[in-house]
């Protein structure tokens, strides 16, 4: 019998204290713009909370009062990137209530707004959505794959607490994460063609599970990833939905 994934438990807040007057939220942030420039200045290894007070023009004790240490203030970072990711896949699909989500143009989405923030956000190079740590002890991509569950459950009549379909997202998300870290290694700026088959893959693995979601999958002549099966089998072309059936405009 197939045992569920694991998940592990989502992290604690690294806030010492949640800020509530808006000049306390207003510190905050500024605190974490500096911890992005300076980590893309110094790296995680030479980040101090000394030389983030400087840049934000704060105290260190403002700085203590939010975070015990260096770990906690990256880690605020990581959280903070994964919340304005999420927000900008909802705006990217943002569409009248009741119009469905075409689950491909959702993915492509999910890859384009991680290709931005990799080339415009400071900081995100080194601390993306989880600290620098061990491949092993890493939950970020945990918190993407079930960020983005929740994101399309609605959308497309998924069942957030289905195992399976979390499993899914969690490979899919993972498959990707390497081959994005690929892309860059190549090229700067994301190797266009890596790009590419990244995005051809998460389509091909992801269709076993979403092409009965989100309306229908698009076709595709040449029987490349994204084609949309009627009955299932891959690899099948029906012009007039029958099964088994290839027609062409020729006799015979």
């Amino acid at each position: 019998m197939q045992q569920p994934t694991s998940h592990p438990d989502p992290p604690a807040t690294p806030l010492r204290r949640a800020p509530v007057q808006r000049r306390s939220v207003q510190r905050l942030a500024r605190i974490l713009d500096a911890c992005a420039e300076v980590l893309e200045e110094t790296g995680y290894e030479d980040l101090s909370t000394r030389a983030v007070a400087g840049r934000a023009g704060v105290p260190i004790g403002s700085v203590y009062r939010f975070f015990p240490n260096k770990r906690a203030m990256a880690e605020a970072l990581a959280q903070r990137n994964l919340d304005a990711y999420a927000r900008s896949i909802t705006t990217r699909l943002a569409a009248p209530a009741g119009e469905p989500l075409e689950w491909r143009h959702a993915m492509d989405v999910v890859v384009d707004e991680y290709l931005d923030m990799k080339r415009t956000v400071p900081g995100f190079a080194l601390v993306e959505f989880t600290v620098p740590a061990p491949r092993e002890t890493r939950q970020a991509n945990y918190l993407v794959a079930d960020r983005l569950m929740s994101l399309f459950a609605g959308r497309l009549g998924l069942d957030p607490a289905d195992e399976r379909l979390r499993t899914a997202f969690l490979v899919g998300v993972e498959t990707a994460d390497a081959l994005l870290q690929l892309a860059f290694r190549m090229d700067p700026d994301g190797d266009p063609a890596i790009v590419a088959e990244t995005k051809v893959l998460l389509q091909a693995y992801l269709a076993r599970y979403l092409d009965a979601a989100g309306g229908p999958g698009e076709r595709h002549e040449d029987g490349g990833p994204g084609e949309h099966h009627e009955d299932g089998e891959p690899g099948e072309h029906h012009e007039d939905g029958e099964p088994g059936e290839h027609h062409e405009d020729r006799a015979g």
